[in-house]
Protein backbone atom coordinates (compact mmCIF):
# COMPACT_ATOMS: atom_id res chain seq x y z
CA UNK A 1 0.00 0.00 0.00
CA UNK A 2 1.77 3.18 -0.72
CA UNK A 3 2.04 6.45 1.58
CA UNK A 4 -0.51 8.21 -0.19
CA UNK A 5 -3.25 5.97 0.39
CA UNK A 6 -3.14 5.79 4.20
CA UNK A 7 -4.71 7.80 6.47
CA UNK A 8 -3.04 11.29 7.57
CA UNK A 9 -1.70 11.45 11.35
CA UNK A 10 -3.98 13.88 13.11
CA UNK A 11 -1.84 17.10 14.20
CA UNK A 12 -0.21 17.24 17.39
CA UNK A 13 -2.31 19.01 20.22
CA UNK A 14 -1.60 22.42 20.65
CA UNK A 15 -2.24 23.97 24.06
CA UNK A 16 -3.43 22.77 27.12
CA UNK A 17 -4.03 19.46 25.93
CA UNK A 18 -0.82 18.95 24.77
CA UNK A 19 -0.03 19.07 29.09
CA UNK A 20 -2.47 16.38 29.91
CA UNK A 21 -4.62 19.10 30.75
CA UNK A 22 -8.79 18.75 30.36
CA UNK A 23 -10.91 21.64 28.69
CA UNK A 24 -12.99 21.57 32.17
CA UNK A 25 -10.04 21.46 34.33
CA UNK A 26 -8.36 24.53 32.54
CA UNK A 27 -11.53 26.55 32.75
CA UNK A 28 -11.54 26.01 36.38
CA UNK A 29 -7.99 26.85 36.49
CA UNK A 30 -8.34 30.38 34.68
CA UNK A 31 -11.45 31.14 37.03
CA UNK A 32 -9.37 30.51 39.94
CA UNK A 33 -6.66 32.70 38.84
CA UNK A 34 -9.37 35.88 37.87
CA UNK A 35 -11.25 35.50 41.15
CA UNK A 36 -7.53 35.13 43.50
CA UNK A 37 -6.14 38.03 41.45
CA UNK A 38 -9.01 39.98 42.08
CA UNK A 39 -9.43 39.35 45.18
CA UNK A 40 -5.95 39.80 46.35
CA UNK A 41 -6.14 43.25 43.89
CA UNK A 42 -9.81 44.03 45.92
CA UNK A 43 -8.09 43.80 49.54
CA UNK A 44 -4.98 45.85 49.13
CA UNK A 45 -7.14 48.53 47.18
CA UNK A 46 -9.48 48.70 50.41
CA UNK A 47 -6.27 49.23 52.25
CA UNK A 48 -5.11 51.64 50.79
CA UNK A 49 -8.06 53.67 50.40
CA UNK A 50 -8.87 52.94 54.16
CA UNK A 51 -5.20 53.42 55.29
CA UNK A 52 -5.23 50.13 57.29
CA UNK A 53 -3.89 46.64 56.91
CA UNK A 54 -1.22 46.27 54.79
CA UNK A 55 -0.68 49.82 54.13
CA UNK A 56 0.76 50.31 57.41
CA UNK A 57 3.78 49.20 56.05
CA UNK A 58 4.55 51.19 53.30
CA UNK A 59 6.01 53.51 54.88
CA UNK A 60 8.24 51.76 57.42
CA UNK A 61 9.26 49.70 54.44
CA UNK A 62 10.24 52.49 51.95
CA UNK A 63 12.65 53.97 55.23
CA UNK A 64 14.03 50.78 55.74
CA UNK A 65 15.20 50.46 52.36
CA UNK A 66 16.26 54.03 51.99
CA UNK A 67 18.37 53.60 55.04
CA UNK A 68 20.37 50.83 53.52
CA UNK A 69 21.19 51.67 49.78
CA UNK A 70 24.29 50.77 48.42
CA UNK A 71 25.93 52.13 45.66
CA UNK A 72 26.27 49.18 43.64
CA UNK A 73 23.02 47.73 44.66
CA UNK A 74 21.30 51.31 43.45
CA UNK A 75 23.32 51.04 39.75
CA UNK A 76 22.61 47.01 39.71
CA UNK A 77 18.61 47.65 40.27
CA UNK A 78 18.66 50.91 38.41
CA UNK A 79 19.33 48.29 35.49
CA UNK A 80 16.16 45.65 35.99
CA UNK A 81 14.01 49.14 36.33
CA UNK A 82 14.76 50.12 33.27
CA UNK A 83 14.79 46.95 31.24
CA UNK A 84 11.33 46.23 32.63
CA UNK A 85 10.19 50.16 32.15
CA UNK A 86 7.39 51.18 29.98
CA UNK A 87 9.98 52.31 26.71
CA UNK A 88 12.36 48.86 26.89
CA UNK A 89 10.02 46.35 27.93
CA UNK A 90 7.43 46.91 24.43
CA UNK A 91 10.14 46.74 22.64
CA UNK A 92 11.53 43.30 23.87
CA UNK A 93 7.93 41.81 23.54
CA UNK A 94 7.30 42.86 20.06
CA UNK A 95 10.54 41.80 19.03
CA UNK A 96 10.72 38.27 20.60
CA UNK A 97 6.62 37.58 19.82
CA UNK A 98 8.17 38.48 16.05
CA UNK A 99 10.75 35.74 16.20
CA UNK A 100 8.30 33.71 17.88
CA UNK A 101 6.12 33.50 14.47
CA UNK A 102 8.84 33.62 12.67
CA UNK A 103 10.10 30.37 13.63
CA UNK A 104 7.03 28.55 14.54
CA UNK A 105 4.50 30.38 11.91
CA UNK A 106 2.03 30.01 14.72
CA UNK A 107 0.38 33.38 15.39
CA UNK A 108 -1.88 32.32 18.77
CA UNK A 109 0.68 31.90 21.28
CA UNK A 110 2.51 35.87 20.34
CA UNK A 111 -1.06 37.19 19.93
CA UNK A 112 -2.30 35.69 23.50
CA UNK A 113 1.01 37.38 24.62
CA UNK A 114 0.74 40.39 23.19
CA UNK A 115 -2.90 40.69 24.31
CA UNK A 116 -1.87 39.81 27.83
CA UNK A 117 0.36 42.96 28.26
CA UNK A 118 -1.86 45.29 26.05
CA UNK A 119 -4.59 44.11 29.13
CA UNK A 120 -2.56 44.84 31.67
CA UNK A 121 -0.83 48.47 30.58
CA UNK A 122 -4.68 49.29 30.35
CA UNK A 123 -5.82 47.74 33.52
CA UNK A 124 -2.78 49.37 35.33
CA UNK A 125 -3.39 52.33 33.38
CA UNK A 126 -7.37 53.01 34.44
CA UNK A 127 -6.55 52.26 38.26
CA UNK A 128 -3.79 54.36 38.38
CA UNK A 129 -6.00 57.27 36.96
CA UNK A 130 -8.87 56.30 39.17
CA UNK A 131 -7.06 55.83 42.36
CA UNK A 132 -4.86 58.57 41.73
CA UNK A 133 -2.01 57.70 44.64
CA UNK A 134 0.66 60.06 44.56
CA UNK A 135 4.54 58.71 44.44
CA UNK A 136 6.55 58.51 47.48
CA UNK A 137 7.98 61.57 48.69
CA UNK A 138 11.22 62.77 46.00
CA UNK A 139 13.45 63.24 49.36
CA UNK A 140 12.97 58.70 48.89
CA UNK A 141 13.93 58.39 45.55
CA UNK A 142 17.41 57.84 43.88
CA UNK A 143 16.40 60.05 41.30
CA UNK A 144 13.86 62.94 42.46
CA UNK A 145 11.40 63.98 39.61
CA UNK A 146 11.66 61.00 36.93
CA UNK A 147 9.01 59.03 38.08
CA UNK A 148 5.43 61.40 37.70
CA UNK A 149 2.89 59.31 37.04
CA UNK A 150 0.20 57.83 40.17
CA UNK A 151 1.83 55.20 42.27
CA UNK A 152 -1.18 52.61 42.40
CA UNK A 153 -0.46 49.80 41.21
CA UNK A 154 3.28 49.23 39.79
CA UNK A 155 3.70 49.27 36.13
CA UNK A 156 6.90 47.66 36.24
CA UNK A 157 5.52 44.88 38.18
CA UNK A 158 2.67 44.29 36.48
CA UNK A 159 4.20 44.17 33.41
CA UNK A 160 7.12 42.21 34.60
CA UNK A 161 5.02 39.87 36.23
CA UNK A 162 2.17 39.70 33.28
CA UNK A 163 5.47 38.63 30.89
CA UNK A 164 6.84 35.85 33.02
CA UNK A 165 3.34 34.32 33.93
CA UNK A 166 1.84 34.07 30.69
CA UNK A 167 5.26 33.27 28.63
CA UNK A 168 5.84 30.36 31.25
CA UNK A 169 1.78 29.23 30.72
CA UNK A 170 2.42 29.43 27.06
CA UNK A 171 5.61 26.76 27.15
CA UNK A 172 4.29 24.72 29.96
CA UNK A 173 0.60 24.46 27.91
CA UNK A 174 2.52 23.02 24.45
CA UNK A 175 5.11 21.02 25.89
CA UNK A 176 3.93 19.89 29.31
CA UNK A 177 6.31 18.55 32.25
CA UNK A 178 6.79 18.67 35.97
CA UNK A 179 10.06 20.15 35.53
CA UNK A 180 8.82 22.91 33.08
CA UNK A 181 6.25 24.08 35.69
CA UNK A 182 8.17 23.69 38.49
CA UNK A 183 11.03 26.35 36.80
CA UNK A 184 7.97 28.37 35.49
CA UNK A 185 6.71 28.85 38.99
CA UNK A 186 10.51 29.35 40.40
CA UNK A 187 11.52 31.89 38.04
CA UNK A 188 7.84 33.84 38.23
CA UNK A 189 8.27 34.22 41.76
CA UNK A 190 12.10 35.36 41.74
CA UNK A 191 11.34 37.62 38.77
CA UNK A 192 8.61 39.56 40.10
CA UNK A 193 10.64 39.96 43.60
CA UNK A 194 13.41 41.25 41.43
CA UNK A 195 11.50 43.75 39.62
CA UNK A 196 9.14 45.03 42.53
CA UNK A 197 11.87 44.83 45.10
CA UNK A 198 13.90 47.70 42.41
CA UNK A 199 10.68 49.72 42.50
CA UNK A 200 10.68 49.96 46.41
CA UNK A 201 14.38 50.24 47.26
CA UNK A 202 14.88 52.84 44.26
CA UNK A 203 12.12 54.17 46.19
CA UNK A 204 9.33 54.89 43.31
CA UNK A 205 6.71 53.01 44.95
CA UNK A 206 5.06 51.68 48.33
CA UNK A 207 4.85 47.88 49.03
CA UNK A 208 0.88 47.70 48.09
CA UNK A 209 1.72 49.34 44.87
CA UNK A 210 3.78 46.07 44.36
CA UNK A 211 1.85 43.62 45.75
CA UNK A 212 -0.97 44.94 43.87
CA UNK A 213 0.84 44.83 40.56
CA UNK A 214 1.33 41.36 40.92
CA UNK A 215 -2.14 40.60 41.71
CA UNK A 216 -3.61 42.30 38.78
CA UNK A 217 -0.95 40.06 36.61
CA UNK A 218 -2.28 36.77 38.00
CA UNK A 219 -6.12 37.87 37.24
CA UNK A 220 -4.50 38.93 33.43
CA UNK A 221 -3.18 35.55 33.19
CA UNK A 222 -6.44 33.72 34.29
CA UNK A 223 -8.37 35.95 31.51
CA UNK A 224 -5.54 34.25 29.13
CA UNK A 225 -6.09 30.78 30.49
CA UNK A 226 -9.91 31.03 29.77
CA UNK A 227 -9.13 32.61 26.15
CA UNK A 228 -6.55 29.52 25.59
CA UNK A 229 -8.61 27.16 26.52
CA UNK A 230 -12.15 28.08 26.64
CA UNK A 231 -12.70 29.63 23.10
CA UNK A 232 -11.07 27.11 21.20
CA UNK A 233 -13.23 24.55 22.94
CA UNK A 234 -16.65 26.90 22.54
CA UNK A 235 -15.46 26.52 18.49
CA UNK A 236 -15.39 23.34 18.22
CA UNK A 237 -18.02 22.78 19.71
CA UNK A 238 -20.57 24.97 17.48
CA UNK A 239 -18.88 23.66 14.55
CA UNK A 240 -19.76 19.99 15.77
CA UNK A 241 -23.31 21.26 16.19
CA UNK A 242 -22.75 22.42 12.26
CA UNK A 243 -21.31 18.98 10.83
CA UNK A 244 -24.12 17.03 13.17
CA UNK A 245 -26.13 15.15 10.02
CA UNK A 246 -28.84 14.45 13.25
CA UNK A 247 -28.86 17.70 14.61
CA UNK A 248 -32.67 18.81 14.21
CA UNK A 249 -32.13 22.57 11.75
CA UNK A 250 -35.73 23.34 11.80
CA UNK A 251 -38.71 22.92 13.22
CA UNK A 252 -39.68 19.01 12.97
Amino acid sequence: MSNASLPAEPAPPRGPASAGVPTTVGVVVGLVLLVLGSLGFGGLLDGVLENDDLATVDHPVLDWMVAHRTAWMTTALTGVTNVFGPTLLPILVAVGCGLWWWRTRRWREPVLLVGAMLLAVGVSSLVKALVARPRPDETAMTVPGVESSFSFPSGHTIGAATLVLVLGYLVWSRRGGAWVLVGWSVGSVLLVALVGGSRLYLGYHFTTDVLAGASLALAVLGVVVLADVGLPALRARRSAGRHDPGRIVGPP
